[in-house]
């Protein structure tokens, strides 16, 4: 009959090797995600550049000048401010108007919150404002956007993953 320790040994073998198998799926799934994640970011680049050309291009005129056609761009109120397109880098005189629908939603869902002394709101609770399907693919297309309001200084990143908006380039917020 065997032992108690013997099958108790068996059983932690068995629980080990479920272990380093499902470890080596995880590195498997990871190197996965990270394929998927680069080639999201590079289609959400040429999406942005595709509407940032489609927009340029509609308010663009051709102009015939000495035999050649030569665009004319109009001047706009403020010189790289696209609505519709790439994140402008905020600067005076730029609201969030010139932003895009989506990047619109993220900086109100968390204007809202400053004004109702909530405070900075992760990424999931923007999701979750923003009524969105609280899945990983969601979360993260509210990060990258959020991320990118940051970098571009709408919002403040206060910490890993925390955001809240960025007070306005002319000392008000």
């Amino acid at each position: 009959m065997p032992s108690v320790l013997g099958l108790l040994e068996d059983r932690e073998v068995a629980a080990r090797q479920q272990v380093e198998s499902l470890r080596e799926e995880l590195d498997r799934l990871v190197g996965e995600l990270e394929e998927a994640e680069a080639v999201r970011d590079r289609l959400v680049v040429a999406k942005e550049t595709g509407s940032q050309v489609l927009s340029e291009s509609r308010e663009t005129k051709n102009v015939e000048v000495s035999g050649y056609a030569r665009p004319i761009v109009p001047n706009p109120a403020v010189p790289g401010a696209v609505p519709h397109s790439v994140v402008p880098v905020r600067r005076e005189g730029l609201d969030v108007t010139v932003l895009s629908p989506d990047y619109q939603r993220i900086m109100q869902v968390l204007a809202d919150r400053e004004r109702s002394g909530e405070g900075p709101a992760i990424c999931r609770q923007l999701a979750d404002a923003l009524d969105l399907e609280l899945v990983p693919a969601k979360i993260e297309g509210v990060r990258s956007k959020a991320k990118r309001l940051a970098a571009r200084g709408w919002l403040l990143e206060n910490t890993p993953g925390s955001f809240s908006v960025a007070a306005s380039p002319g000392g008000g917020s």
